[in-house]
C-alpha cells in the first residue's frame, strides 16, 4: 500500500493576460508548482475560441494544502474576477509526494 496525503487542488480558468500574475501571486501565497495549459470552453456569457489574443484562455492548475489554496483564491476573487473572466473550482486530490507541493 502507497501512502498518500492529501492536498487541495484549485484550478483557475482566466484569460490569459493574467498567466503572470497569477503566477507570481499563487508562489507569493505559498504555492510550489503548478501546471498550466491553453484551454477552449463555452458559457453563458459566450465562447471564447481563442482565435486571436486577447481571446485566449488558460488554466492553471495549482495543488497545495488547502490555507494556500483558500488564500490564493480569495486573492483572485477580490483582485481580478470583478475587472476579467475568471472560474475556479477546489477538488480534493491526494498524492504520493506530499515534500513536492
Amino acid at each position: 500500500m502507497m501512502d498518500k496525503h492529501p492536498k487541495t487542488l484549485l484550478v483557475i480558468v482566466a484569460e490569459a493576460a493574467l498567466e503572470k500574475a497569477l503566477v507570481r501571486d499563487a508562489r507569493e501565497r505559498g504555492a510550489h508548482r503548478w501546471s498550466i495549459g491553453e484551454v477552449h470552453g463555452a458559457g453563458d456569457d459566450g465562447e471564447r475560441e481563442g482565435a486571436w489574443e486577447a481571446d485566449r484562455t488558460i488554466e492553471l492548475k495549482l495543488i497545495c494544502d488547502a490555507v494556500v489554496a483558500d488564500s490564493i483564491a480569495a486573492h483572485v476573487l477580490a483582485t481580478y474576477a470583478p475587472h476579467y473572466s475568471v472560474a475556479m473550482y477546489f477538488a480534493d486530490v491526494k498524492v504520493l509526494r506530499p515534500e513536492r507541493f
